[in-house]
């Protein structure tokens, strides 16, 4: 263990010196991968010294109680038991720290949330779910962006989808992918029934073109005049686009843009994220015999969480986890409930370690 993290401490300095060579500094690119790298391992190496330092410690306290001092002896029973616990829970952050990142998690983000059962009430449900996730982006200090929306006119949404741009985005957020469900007396109900509806989330991580190659003749790219708002600009010029990528089935479309050049760049960026996350639930589901994730964020169909207002209450069906603190939950503080899901991933891919 010890010569394992004396090699991650090594490669910290040799980086650290590496960020005060002139030659390097005068490479932008250069210093952006190195100050990443140094990022990723700088917490794993303050737990890495802590460590090396309480097994000395250890090992000094062992040499002292073999000696005659007995005024020494008497301290070293004392700090060991101590220092031996501060050493197992050191041990066991480490553990944590150690496990491969996913190379995701710090990529940008393609959230889709579409309406399912319910009518109405899940397309109400869906503007909900966007508004927690907003103002979650907002307290994150993340930029959001709407790239494509589908309204019905009385506050909801039958789909939208919008990027976000932020530090660990895909990290935090790549846990809400599934079905919400949602249970209240609907706006429209007279009768005050509870009434059940969802919704579907996807969380993509952004593509670069260096992930994925999309070739111009796999495109179908039609035009079309924008519907909403957006004034008389959006109903003279066929500014939105729709692109069909053949091989797959997939299609895309966007109207947020003010031009068409604009559209066609959002609708790729779509598109690249969306083949991106098939290929990558293509390879989860192949390795699914192996190990089936509790918190698995490959299967889009699995009916994750459910929002009950008439008990104030929000489940988390994956982890059998509850909070009654819906209304601050939908205001945007899901960072417990993310913090949990983390947790229980951590402790899984621990066991298959």
């Amino acid at each position: 263990m010890i010569e394992k993290l004396q090699k991650i401490i090594d490669r910290f300095d040799e980086l650290e010196k590496s960020l005060a060579d002139p030659v390097i500094l005068s490479d932008n690119a250069k210093v952006t991968e190195i100050a990443k790298e140094r990022s990723s391992i700088e917490e794993i190496v303050s737990k890495a010294k802590e460590y090396i330092a309480l097994s000395g410690q250890i090992e000094e306290y062992r040499e002292i109680l073999k000696g005659d001092d007995e005024e020494l002896k008497e301290i070293a029973n004392d700090d060991l038991p101590l220092t031996e616990e501060k050493l197992q829970k050191c041990e066991e952050k480490l553990k944590v720290l150690l496990i491969p990142k996913d190379p995701n998690d710090d990529k940008n983000i393609i959230v889709e949330i579409r309406a399912g059962t319910g009518g109405d009430e899940a397309a109400l449900f869906v503007a909900d779910l966007f508004r927690m996730y907003a103002r979650f982006a907002e307290r994150s200090n993340w930029q959001l962006k709407v790239m494509d929306e589908n309204s019905i006119g009385i506050g909801g949404f039958k789909e939208i989808v919008f990027s976000i741009t932020g530090k660990g985005a895909y990290g935090k957020m790549k846990y809400e992918s599934g079905v919400h469900r949602v249970q209240r007396v609907p706006k429209t109900e007279a009768s005050g029934r509870v009434h059940t509806s969802a919704a579907t989330v996807a969380v993509l991580p952004e593509a670069e073109e260096a992930d994925i190659e999309v070739r111009n003749e796999d495109l179908k790219i039609d035009t079309y005049r924008a519907s909403g708002a957006g004034g008389q600009h959006v109903n003279k010029t066929e500014s939105a686009i729709r692109i069909t990528h053949l091989p797959t089935g997939i299609v895309v479309t966007c109207q947020d843009e003010s031009s068409q050049h604009k559209n066609r760049a959002t609708a790729l960026k779509v598109l690249r994220s969306r083949l991106l996350a098939a290929e990558e639930e293509r390879i989860a589901s192949e390795r699914a015999e192996e190990r089936k994730s509790l918190v698995s964020t490959g299967d889009r169909s699995a009916k994750i969480r459910t929002y009950n207002f008439p008990q104030g209450r929000i489940t988390d069906h994956r982890i059998n986890y509850t909070v009654y603190q819906l209304e601050a939950m939908l205001d945007g503080d899901i960072s417990e409930m993310i913090d949990q899901l983390r947790i229980a991933d951590q402790q899984e891919r621990l066991k298959g370690e």
